[in-house]
């Protein structure tokens, strides 16, 4: 192609972005994009992976490393910030990966058992888990929150009570509030001591949404295998 030709075809899609020949561009990179990430996957250069998986309350956005699942975030949290946060605190190495290869198989199965639960076909996560943004105190909460049944709650002064630290009250709510893995491990079952169900990373509206379905169908379905420990 002369060097006339290639200003002309650059020309025809700058003065026309919404035609083929822009679309033909766009799908070319979408292209580039998926090799680079199959091929970055591939040689280990990816320290954290993410997607979108559909969810009654909006896209979540699912992070895992090769640990496990490190980051699960409502759509009202802000994914770019939360992507950004992943950055500064584990690794600019952020990917979305194509292929089953490493943090996409992971991916993979997040998204599946997370259909599989909103669909009412799955009580308990059996995910690999990476809880590297929890530490101290908020850690042991979040480690103990699994242990509330599906289609149960515990209140926050329960919990405080069970993690040794009876007069926590408070710091289990904040535990909640900045838990980096909700659904999965199931903050929305913990709820005031007067039975209101109080705050929720998601909001109150799919707190309330996600208890009343746990509850709805707790009764018809069998429990199913512990989750996998998390690291």
């Amino acid at each position: 192609m002369t060097h006339d030709k290639i200003t002309d075809r650059i020309t025809d899609q700058l003065s026309d972005p919404t035609g083929a020949m822009a679309e033909a561009t766009i799908s070319h990179l979408g292209e580039l994009r998926d090799r680079f990430a199959e091929r970055a996957t591939t040689a280990g250069l990816v320290d954290v992976g993410y997607r979108t998986v559909d969810s009654p309350f909006g896209p979540l956005l699912v992070a895992a490393t090769a640990v496990g699942v490190v980051r699960i975030a409502f759509d009202m949290e802000g994914h770019d910030a939360v992507l950004a946060t992943l950055a500064e605190r584990i690794s600019p190495r952020i990917i979305r990966p194509t292929g089953g290869l490493g943090a996409a198989s992971t991916l993979d199965d997040a998204a599946r058992e997370l259909t599989e639960y909103f669909d009412g076909r799955r009580q308990r996560f059996a995910l690999p888990l990476d809880l590297r943004l929890t530490r101290g105190f908020r850690r042991s909460v979040v480690e103990h929150l699994p242990e509330i049944g599906y289609g149960r709650t515990a209140s926050y002064a329960a919990i405080a009570a069970a993690v040794g630290h009876p007069a926590a009250v408070r710091a289990v709510g904040s535990a909640c509030a900045t838990n980096p893995l909700p659904v999965v491990i199931p903050c929305h079952r913990v709820v005031r001591s007067d039975g209101t169900i109080g705050a929720y990373l998601g909001g109150s509206d799919a707190k309330r949404a996600l208890l009343s379905m746990e509850h709805a169908s707790a009764e018809y379905r069998p429990a199913e295998a512990p989750a996998r420990r998390a690291h």
